[in-house]
């Protein structure tokens, strides 16, 4: 069986949104590198270890927003907010801008799924990501056959 979708347009909000707290999931590490920083407080007694940490912990999130808004207004990637229909099977994710153009992505491809309250994320890289909002799918049998694809491949339990 094949899931067929409606149209849809990704958000560049959405895109910077999620591409952002991707980033942060995979890269939480880096609160660490802030906290030793601000731990320099305990050697030499001064705010600026803190002021400074804080800094640059602001100019981390600064530089992801920066990368993800800026892909978000290139040439080459504005096919990704296209308006595109999807159609999903047990062997790929079909995104189709029209009849005759499309582009596959196998299940390999895809890193990790996520069920979130209102959409399917299907996470590539750090900055490629699928998202199906429910509102797509044109039945709630749709929603449940990709749950079960997704269960299936083992993106999710």
């Amino acid at each position: 069986m094949i899931v067929k979708t409606k149209k849809y347009k990704l958000d560049t909000g959405t895109y910077i949104k999620m591409g952002l707290v991707n980033v942060l999931k995979e890269q939480w590490w880096v609160v660490l590198i802030a906290v030793a920083i601000a731990c320099g407080y305990f050697w030499i007694p001064s705010w600026w270890w803190i002021s400074m940490a804080i800094l640059a912990y602001v100019l981390y999130l600064l530089f992801w927003v920066i990368q993800f808004a800026g892909v978000s207004q290139m040439e080459q990637n504005k096919v990704i907010f296209e308006k595109m229909a999807y159609e999903i099977d047990s062997r790929q994710v079909l995104m189709k801008l029209n009849a005759k153009q499309g582009m596959p992505i196998n299940w390999g491809m895809i890193k990790t799924a996520e069920i979130k309250k209102d959409a399917y994320v299907l996470t590539i890289s750090k900055a490629q990501f699928i998202y199906l909002p429910f509102t797509i799918f044109y039945s709630d049998n749709d929603i449940k056959f990709v749950e079960t694809i997704l269960k299936r491949k083992g993106y999710i339990k």
